[in-house]
């Protein structure tokens, strides 16, 4: 038995997973426990102790510890960096000494979390390059033996994205392009002079394009270049690489990450004063937003084009931060030759953890690939009995259900508008909501969405929410026949579909698709099955269980999280406990007594 602990350590989404002869045994991302803060970087303590405890191993037994970084990489090109921009780079150079020493402590990091003595543990050190991790986490958890790679995101290792030709159990990087180049660093820069300056919030920016115009694109094609080689270039008057280091300085214990803006003042001379955050929201921030994704999207194709064109083939695999760009994603299977693609559940940095074990696994150790990643559910799951204690500590009514009469009650909840905390197994591996730690409601109940946005996320109202869709109905519904297990991809709503799914269709008529196989969640599938028996549409909104934090972990914080808030149903395992007066349906709080009938 060989044993591979991989980690994300000292960037941003630190994680832990654990493979067992190269099967994927558990995953956790640090965000969802301890201290619960989004993003949160430092050392994975508690996702190392989650993933072990999980197998029911000691770190003692642990053969290889696999890290999503390398400090030694790209050294030539960090050095051509340095002599370039002396002065500019002096606090880059910090970063990176700072990440390296803290690094170098692996062992005596991962002994302290587990209680052991670092003399009696056996395991190896190998660390991995972050894209080539990131393309690892991409093809070696595929079912293609052959593949184009491709990783984009802020930064890592001094790469901002990696092509890359797969085949095998091999990763052949055909080019880099270096630091500080970087689509990332072009998204979160606009989305910072938006006013969506947190770490994490391009999301909020993908879904803000959509209510906007692209009037600003040929003004930011001459902000980000590419080219026909594969090449990205940023203009040096308008961004500045120095709000980089937060990547790793400020992110580097266990607090929330803060960046600088990645922008210079200059851009206000082309855009007007930047907005600032919860400011109200103008045509010109909407326009901004729309031509920030159309730009982001046309370099892409750009690059991906090239890829094509030295890999050839219609596969590809995506990973970083700029995978999940869901608007994008779907483009490219439009608009690109490759006509299959592999996004990984965690396509962002936490995905580097699995990366770099799976690339110790295949590409380290020459051992046969393993079973593709089909399904996201690789987290930690909590006893019946822990359910039953946090319903009891807050005094909740509840009720006990089989399997089927759980499905009706719930189904039928759904059916008279109701909003369902839903808490099942174990829990999701990566940033979505996957039908185990989510938000359920009726996808065509006119107000749904902004109820659930203003009373029970708190969030902007023009955030959208996720239809998650049987898979053998997608064709029926999106004009895209898409399988999007990891909800990956944005794709447009069938016109006469769009009033049924009223509460998920967004501003230019699109969802953020999620499908589900019976394979892959038996549970919710059966859930969708039964209300679509009773509603006629085999589609539940989907949002995930929080309200501005990590999605809930344990059953004490989803009970925390229904008492707080306007959900009417909380369903933990086989547990049902509705608020008092919720027994009835919403109808009266929307101007509709009704939601639409498919097909209306």
């Amino acid at each position: 038995m060989t044993l591979i602990l991989g980690i994300n350590a000292f960037h941003p989404d630190a994680a832990a997973c654990l493979l067992c002869d190269g099967k994927l045994i558990a995953a956790v991302a640090e965000e969802r426990l301890g201290a619960r803060i989004k993003h949160v970087a430092g050392f994975p303590r508690e996702a190392v102790r989650c993933v072990l405890d999980i197998a029911g191993l000691r770190l003692q037994e642990v053969d290889y510890v696999a890290v999503g970084h390398d400090s030694n990489a790209n050294l030539w090109a960090k050095a051509r960096f340095v002599c370039r921009y002396p002065l500019s780079a002096a606090g880059d150079v910090l970063s990176h000494l700072s990440r390296r020493v803290r690094l170098s402590r692996v062992e005596q990091e991962l002994a302290q979390a587990c209680d052991v003595s670092p003399a009696d543990c056996r395991f190896r050190v190998i660390p991995v390059e972050h894209h080539v991790a990131h393309i690892a986490s991409a093809f070696f958890a595929s079912s293609f033996d052959r593949a184009a790679g491709f990783s984009y995101d802020g930064s890592g290792d001094f790469v901002t994205a990696m092509y890359a030709a797969c085949e095998g159990n091999t990763i052949r990087v055909l080019r880099r392009v270096w630091f500080p180049e970087s689509l990332g660093f072009f998204y979160t820069a606009l989305c910072q002079f938006i006013g969506f300056d947190r770490f994490g919030d391009e999301y909020k920016v993908m879904g803000l394009a959509a209510y906007g115009q692209p009037s600003y694109t040929e003004v930011l094609r001459e902000l980000l270049r590419s080219d026909d080689r594969g090449g990205l270039r940023l203009s040096r008057r308008y961004f500045s690489h120095t709000g980089a280091r937060g990547f790793v300085s400020s992110g580097a214990e266990h607090r929330e990450i803060v960046l600088e803006p990645l922008y210079t003042p200059r851009l206000a001379e082309l855009f007007g004063a930047p907005r600032q955050r919860n400011a109200e929201l103008t045509a010109r921030d909407k326009n901004l937003a729309c031509s920030c994704q159309q730009r982001f999207e046309e370099a892409v194709l750009q690059c991906l084009g090239w890829l094509h064109r030295q890999v050839g083939g219609d596969t590809l695999v995506t990973a970083g931060g700029c995978a999940l760009n869901g608007v994008c994603n779907a483009r490219i299977l439009r608009d690109t030759p490759f006509t299959r693609t592999y996004i990984q559940c965690a396509a962002s940095d936490d995905g580097t953890a699995i990366g770099a074990a799976l690339y110790v696994w295949n590409a380290v150790l020459g051992k046969p690939r393993g079973e593709p990643i089909e399904h996201a559910y690789w987290g930690p799951e909590h006893p019946e009995s822990r359910m039953e204690a946090a319903l009891k500590a807050q005094r909740l009514a509840y009720r006990k259900f089989d399997t089927p009469a759980l499905l009706e009650e719930v189904s039928e909840h759904l059916c008279r508008g109701h909003v369902v905390g839903w808490y099942q197994g174990r829990s999701e591996w990566g940033p979505r909501a996957l039908g185990n730690r989510s938000i359920l409601a009726h996808p065509g109940w006119p107000g749904m969405k902004d109820l659930i946005n203003q009373k029970i996320k708190r969030r902007e109202p023009f955030r959208p929410f996720a239809p998650s869709i049987l898979a053998e109905a997608v064709a029926e519904y999106f004009e895209q026949a898409v399988e999007s297990p990891f909800m990956m991809h944005v794709v447009k709503i069938r016109p006469e579909h769009r009033a049924a799914l009223a509460a998920v269709c967004h501003e230019d008529a699109t969802g953020r698709l999620h499908t589900v196989k019976r394979s892959q969640n038996p549970l919710y599938y059966d859930l969708i099955a039964a209300f679509a028996r009773k509603s006629g549409v085999p589609v539940v909104l989907n949002t995930s269980f929080n309200e501005n934090e990590p999605i809930v972990d344990t059953p004490e914080q989803a009970v925390d999280c229904f008492v707080r808030n306007d959900l009417d149903v909380l369903v933990l395992g086989p547990f049902v406990t509705t608020k008092p007066g919720k027994q009835v349906s919403r109808t009266e709080r929307y101007q509709s007594a009704e939601p639409v009938k498919c097909g209306a």
